[in-house]
């Protein structure tokens, strides 16, 4: 199951969007019509790094409804929904934090936790789960969700992602810069950015994105170890939570769509470096050494 960092592929998409946006406004040959500014490259790479990140959070939460399928419990339909309501509610209010929406999704084993803020938030399980674990087990997972919630982490990631975004953005312009210097270097007339500035720029913002989401999964991983020790700080013992993972670890999880892929109880990637959770044995003995 491919697993990639969470709001790469909604923040690529979105930094793309700017960017060309900025181009055709005319930015990038403000920036260096007089050679290559670089204060006001680094601010101009700060704005839009940033502002990919925040839209994206802001998106996070109805993109999550979207591409899942989750449906908000408003009125419980049965015990089970009951039970969850109650339960997250519960553990809310023990981290200090407000009411979640609760939802159901179709699908495999897994669970989610997305939202703008504390305050707003959404906690979903897939019908897979709670289909596979016990009352006992679903409870962990809950806490490890409403822990990622009160640790903050979905704006901890968003600024992390603005971080790495302004130096993709800053680094491949100026990529650009010298490229279209060394292409156009007999050409005494032009001013302003080329074609091999604009063409250089969009593949670097893709190549930095890719090496930049690195670090943004090495992030995530740390957060997932937090959130399971906030999940045994919520439920008062570690025991639930490391039932819960060895019961993740032998059934098949459920594929998240990608931009929802780091925001999943569990996942796994091909590449170590790119995966947005830690192996489950390491998530196990870290919760044992409590």
């Amino acid at each position: 199951m491919k697993r990639i960092i969470l709001f790469l592929v909604t923040n690529l998409a979105v930094m793309l969007v700017l960017s060309v946006t900025a181009s055709l406004l005319g930015v990038n040959r403000f920036l260096t019509a007089n050679g290559l500014n670089l204060g006001m490259l680094l601010a101009f790479a700060a704005l839009m790094g940033f502002g990919g990140a925040f839209i994206s959070l802001l998106m996070s939460k109805p993109i999550a409804k979207w591409s899942t399928g989750a449906q908000v419990i408003t009125q419980p339909r049965n015990s089970t929904e009951l039970w969850l309501i109650n339960t997250v509610a519960a553990q809310a209010q023990r981290a200090g934090i407000g009411m979640p929406e609760v939802a159901v999704y179709p699908g495999e084993p897994n669970a989610f936790a997305t939202g703008a803020s504390k305050n707003s938030s959404l906690v979903a399980v897939s019908t897979g789960l709670l289909d596979a674990m016990s009352k006992e087990e679903v409870e962990a997972v809950l806490a490890h969700e409403v822990a990622h919630i009160a640790n903050g982490d979905m704006v901890t990631l968003t600024l992390i992602q603005g971080v790495v975004n302004t130096f993709v953005i800053f680094l491949a312009r100026i990529v650009g810069y010298l490229v279209d210097q060394m292409l156009r270097k007999n050409d005494e007339e032009h001013s302003g950015p080329g074609i091999g500035y604009m063409i250089t720029v969009v593949i670097c913002e893709i190549l930095f994105g890719i090496l930049a989401s690195v670090i943004v999964a090495y992030f995530s991983r740390q957060r997932e170890f937090r959130a399971d020790r906030g999940a045994a700080r919520i439920l008062g013992r570690p025991q639930p939570m490391i039932a819960a993972l060895r019961r993740l670890g032998g059934v098949a999880e459920g594929d998240l769509p990608k931009n929802m892929a780091a925001s999943g109880i569990s996942g796994k990637s091909a590449l170590a470096l790119f995966s947005s959770h830690p192996p489950i044995e390491a998530r196990i003995a870290a919760l044992q050494t409590q």
